[in-house]
């Protein structure tokens, strides 16, 4: 039996409906408008070093995260580093300091599958000009200076110990001020003056500034930062999300420093009435800065503007599905023999989320393949499957279980 590796790959995430970066590079034809405007950002960032960012929401089972793995593929193409940060109560938007580990241990350079990329610090020796050009850079664009004495320790030093504190100082571990002092001292045998103190809570925005100059040394056209699940924000205290907007800002009107890097961000669509609208969001930036509410205003009016995905067109679907009944074929080392049209109109009756289309295409095929016949889809019946508590608990109490 001759079954291609990929294809079956692709089948199974299909099936399972985690999404994948290889299903975003197979299936990337569909929502152009907003793919073409994605594009065409994608495109100045990289031509003229500046940055950008964007917002877009989409219903839940609709697409989201297959369009950021879509635009993941899409950056690679253009020599982009990729960076993937699904939000969470462990990484919440509010703290920059929690994000930034997470987006630095899920950053991908063109060409490599697994993340990373601070074995690239290896290329830094001293006196070469890219580590002449970070220097400078680290001393004089940042509101700190401490990556300054940071990274010239790293690039002197020969003790292994503290090569290793100061890498993982890079990875979002943050070394006391106290620690690079010392180091720093040991080395050159100078004395540390920071500029002002590293307070990670305020400035990792400058880790995250310097990390986006460092890959255009290196060679990459840009940075791609792409924000999953960020409709999580709701969750946060009203403080907290307000702090949220902040980060938001930093990314959406980003400084000067901030260089050739574009962020996108997926909301749900629902995130405007259910947060927005339900928890006063407007009001509440009153409250809380009464003389200025910029620029968490503005993030919140580009929430409520954003473009939203749109349903597939019956074209879309039917595109879709030819994919899929070719990936099928090639997966299972066989020809599939389908009536697409009844294919069509039993996927149409599967419901309107487009990842249960996609899993009742699956099932048809998996039917005709081991049965050459189709029944009906589980699919919606599973879907619409309700968990209620019955009207009587007849479930046994702790005590009951023992009496005779």
């Amino acid at each position: 039996m001759s079954w291609g590796y990929e294809e079956r790959h692709m089948i199974e995430a299909l099936r399972s409906g985690i999404p994948s970066k290889a299903i975003g590079h197979h299936f990337c034809e569909a929502r152009a408008d907003l793919l073409s405007s994605i594009i065409e950002q994608l495109d100045q960032v990289c031509e003229e070093g500046t940055s950008d960012a964007m917002i877009f929401s989409g219903k839940y089972g609709e697409g989201k995260t297959h369009l950021l793995n879509t635009v993941y593929t899409l950056a690679h193409a253009r020599n982009m580093v990729v960076s993937v940060v699904s939000l969470s109560k462990e990484t919440p938007l509010d703290k920059p300091y929690l994000v930034y580990p997470k987006l630095i241990s899920n950053t991908y350079l063109p060409g490599h599958l697994q993340p990373g990329f601070i074995q690239e610090l290896d290329k830094l020796t001293p006196n070469v000009p890219l580590t002449n050009d970070l220097l400078l850079y680290a001393a004089t664009q940042l509101e700190t200076d401490r990556l300054y004495y940071l990274l010239r320790s790293y690039v002197h030093t020969d003790d292994q110990e503290e090569q290793f504190l100061l890498r993982t100082d890079m990875e979002g571990d943050f070394v006391p001020n106290p620690m690079i002092k010392k180091m720093y001292r040991r080395i050159f045998n100078e004395k540390v003056s920071f500029n002002q103190n590293f307070v990670k809570s305020r400035h990792t925005k400058d880790y995250i500034a310097f990390v986006s100059h460092l890959f255009r040394q290196l060679g990459y056209r840009g940075w791609v930062v792409l924000f999953d699940e960020s409709e999580l924000i709701g969750r946060l205290s009203k403080k907290a999300r307000s702090k949220a907007y902040q980060t938001i800002a930093s990314f959406l009107f980003p400084p000067k420093q901030l260089e050739a890097t574009f962020s996108l961000f997926a909301f749900s669509s629902s995130y405007t009435e259910d947060v927005i609208e339900a928890k006063a969001e407007y009001q509440n930036l009153e409250e809380l800065y009464p003389e200025d509410q910029m620029p968490m205003k503005a993030v919140l009016d580009a929430i409520v503007n954003a473009p939203q995905l749109k349903p597939l067109t019956p074209r879309e679907i039917q595109q879709i599905l030819e994919k899929i009944v070719d990936f099928h074929g090639k997966a299972y080392d066989w020809k599939p023999d389908v009536d697409l049209k009844a294919m069509l109109s039993q996927v149409d009756r599967s419901g309107y989320l487009l990842r249960s289309k996609i899993r009742t295409a699956i099932e048809y095929l998996d039917q005709l393949y081991l049965y050459h016949s189709v029944g009906n889809s589980t699919v919606r019946a599973l879907e619409e499957e309700k968990y209620e508590e019955d009207a009587v608990d007849n479930t046994p109490t702790f005590e009951e279980l023992f009496e005779e």
